[in-house]
């Protein structure tokens, strides 16, 4: 698909403006302006939403999101290359798109959006995670976005959706899937990119929960997890010692055989688990 708002194909961008992606940056481009549209549209409705997004690069998402109806899109590129070429994308859309400058991990993006807020984006690989988990963890749930579309290296989009028992299966999925339904909404190979990386992505979706799953702390959620889960081959009863005295008594009390090991209990029990250790 050449274009779907009179501006430029993305490849005469790129060769325009010379970005060349760069790997530090975990720049991988998706250029075809198909798909962009396709991974707007999996958001949901996004006329009267806020929409932020990270690492937009050239602007292929961006266009897809202000094609498919955004209120507004809340840009943020650390990559000043790419300035020029979002200006040129504010300017088809007058008033729809503020780019910022910075690193996401830095800026106070909240008083940049206005409710309903959504975020959808192309992570750059070297801190989609981080992003993701700070998103997961505000200081006060509800978090300010209903929603998060977001595209990971396939095996992290897995990580965010698995079941216990299966390989993908931890800290990660436990997070996303206390506080959110999570589910993969697309795949795609890694000739869609400029340039390709060496893994597939995957577009997933999370849509915020009123409140948490199960009830629990979350600090005493993540700290048991994090125990069970940095042993996660050693039995329960080994890798969570150190977290309270009688932790044989506490585990069983929740109906957890001490010998099970993490990757074997569900986010229900590892919430029971949270609160029977504060309670203790």
């Amino acid at each position: 698909m050449g274009t779907i708002d009179g501006l430029p194909p993305l490849r005469e961008v790129i060769r325009a403006h010379d970005l060349v992606a760069k790997k530090q940056l975990g720049q991988n481009f998706l250029l075809d302006l198909n798909l962009t549209a396709k991974i707007a549209r999996s958001a949901g409705d996004l006329t009267g939403c806020d929409v932020l997004e990270v690492g937009p690069g050239p602007g292929g998402l961006t266009r897809g999101l202000l094609a498919e109806g955004a209120r507004r899109v809340v840009a943020v590129e650390k990559d000043a290359r790419c300035l020029p070429a979002l200006a040129e994308i504010a300017a088809a859309y007058p008033g729809r798109l503020e780019v910022l400058h910075g690193d996401a991990l830095d800026l106070d993006l909240a008083r940049h959006l206005t409710a309903p807020v959504k975020i959808v984006a192309n992570l750059p690989y070297n801190v989609g995670t981080e992003l993701l988990i700070r998103w997961l963890s505000p200081p006060v749930w509800p978090p300010m976005w209903s929603s998060l579309t977001l595209m990971f290296q396939k095996e992290v989009a897995e990580r965010i959706v698995a079941k216990p028992r299966g390989d993908h299966y931890g800290r990660l999925a436990l997070l996303a899937q206390w506080r959110c339904n999570a589910a993969i909404v697309m795949t795609l190979p890694p000739e869609a990119f400029t340039p390709a990386p060496k893994v597939h992505s995957a577009v997933v979706h999370l849509t915020a929960l009123p409140e948490p799953r199960f009830p629990c702390d979350f600090n005493v959620l993540q700290r048991v997890t994090a125990m069970a889960f940095n042993q996660r081959r050693k039995m329960l009863r080994s890798s969570l010692k150190a977290l309270k005295p009688g932790i044989d008594a506490i585990l069983e009390g929740v109906g957890i055989p001490p010998t099970a090991r993490a990757e074997e209990i569900a986010l229900e029990q590892f919430c029971a688990l949270a609160r029977a250790v504060q309670a203790a």
